[in-house]
């Protein structure tokens, strides 16, 4: 048993998932690093060592109950509990998402990623979360997961999007839920807006880096107690929904 907290990111082997990873080593932790790919996930714990991090690889498929139930074994050998949960791992489904010329397997395969991944992701780590003294869960939303924003004339939040915006927006409603349940169990669930960022999901045409992207993020998974659950911020505050 560590003393250390413990993180498990998902997608963390690049991009704002790399970033949290190596925001929270930078506290101290001892960050999980999720990730499907073998060869880049070691890699990207490589590069966190070699700035002193105390990071360590977690093979992670959200897709996948076998995958994620072993990822949860992992844990459990390593540190019996889990701190902090930070579901980051995405897909955006593709550039083409007008509704009208939408494929419905593009949809399926956003929310299977960007919903039911963090869904199983959350519910087989809640043991090992219910015996950290304090327990946090991130995921990663949108702005353009914001039916406010989506809705609000003059608001420019990219093109059309079939697949990945209602993926988000889903996520936003399951996390409120997931608070609801929670409520009084001292975890904290919020969801994150990283903003606009530069990476490969969308070509690195955003304006911002993924190092500020991460910001929110992290400072949700080093809430205090008292802090909120079950709401959508970005690095300035509160993201209507």
């Amino acid at each position: 048993m560590t003393e250390r907290t413990i993180a498990l990111v998902t997608g963390a082997n690049k991009g704002i998932g790399y970033e949290i990873a190596a925001g929270l080593g930078a506290l101290g932790w001892s960050v999980g690093v999720g990730a499907r790919d073998e060869r880049r996930r070691e890699e990207a714990v490589a590069k966190l060592r070699a700035d002193g991090a105390d990071a360590f690889g977690v093979p992670l498929d959200v897709t996948d109950d076998a995958s994620v139930a072993a990822a949860v074994r992992l844990l459990e050998e390593r540190a019996g509990r889990l701190d902090v949960l930070v579901n980051n791992a995405g897909i955006t489904g593709g550039p083409q998402q007008r509704p009208t010329a939408l494929d419905p397997a593009t949809v399926r395969a956003a929310l299977e990623t960007n919903v039911i991944g963090v869904v199983r992701v959350i519910n087989a780590m809640l043991p090992l979360l219910r015996r950290s003294a304090a327990p946090r869960i991130v995921n990663l939303s949108s702005h353009v997961a914001s039916l406010t924003l989506q809705t609000t004339p003059g608001v420019e939040l990219g093109p059309i999007s079939g697949a990945y915006t209602p993926s988000k927006t889903m996520l936003n409603a399951v996390t409120i839920q997931y608070a609801k349940e929670l409520a009084g169990t001292g975890i904290l669930i919020n969801n994150a807006c990283p903003g606009y960022v530069a990476t490969d999901l969308n070509a690195f045409h955003g304006t911002a880096t993924a190092r500020e992207g991460a910001a929110a993020a992290i400072r949700l998974a080093t809430l205090p107690d008292d802090g909120p659950t079950g709401g959508l911020f970005d690095d300035a505050g509160v993201v209507p929904w």
